[in-house]
C-alpha cells in the first residue's frame, strides 16, 4: 500500500506558474514510477505525465514545454511545476504511483484554477 498527499494547488492568473507537491509513505520502495493527472470540470481524468525511478519524464502534448515533472521517487517526492498556465489548465489535478506487480494508487486531488 502506498498513501499520497497533494499539496500546492490555488488560484492563478494566466500566464502565471504553480508547483504542485505530491509525497508518498508507505511501501514506497515498491513504486517504479510517480506521475499525474487532471480531471477539467465536466470532463474525464486525462494523463498529464510521469517520471520513472531512472529519472525520464514523459508529458502529454498539451504540456510539453510548460509543465516539468521532476523529483526522487526513492526520496519519496516528485513535483509538477506548471508554467505559463492557461485557463484550459483548470482542473482537479491529481498525483499518482504505479508499483511493480502493476497497482496504481491515487491521492486526493488539489484543485488548480486559472482565471483572472
Amino acid at each position: 500500500q502506498v498513501q499520497l498527499v497533494e499539496s500546492g494547488g490555488g488560484l492563478v492568473q494566466p500566464g502565471g506558474s504553480l508547483r504542485l507537491s505530491c509525497a508518498a509513505s508507505g511501501s514506497i520502495e515498491t513504486i517504479n514510477v510517480m506521475g499525474w493527472y487532471r480531471q477539467p470540470p465536466g470532463k474525464q481524468r486525462d494523463w498529464v505525465g510521469f517520471i520513472t525511478s531512472g529519472g525520464k519524464s514523459v508529458y502529454v502534448d498539451s504540456v510539453k514545454g510548460r509543465f516539468t515533472i521532476s523529483g526522487d521517487i526513492a526520496k519519496n517526492t516528485v513535483y509538477l511545476q506548471m508554467n505559463s498556465l492557461l485557463p484550459e489548465d483548470t482542473a482537479v489535478y491529481y498525483c499518482y504511483v504505479r508499483v511493480v506487480d502493476g497497482n496504481v494508487y491515487w491521492g486526493q486531488g488539489t484543485q488548480v484554477t486559472v482565471s483572472s
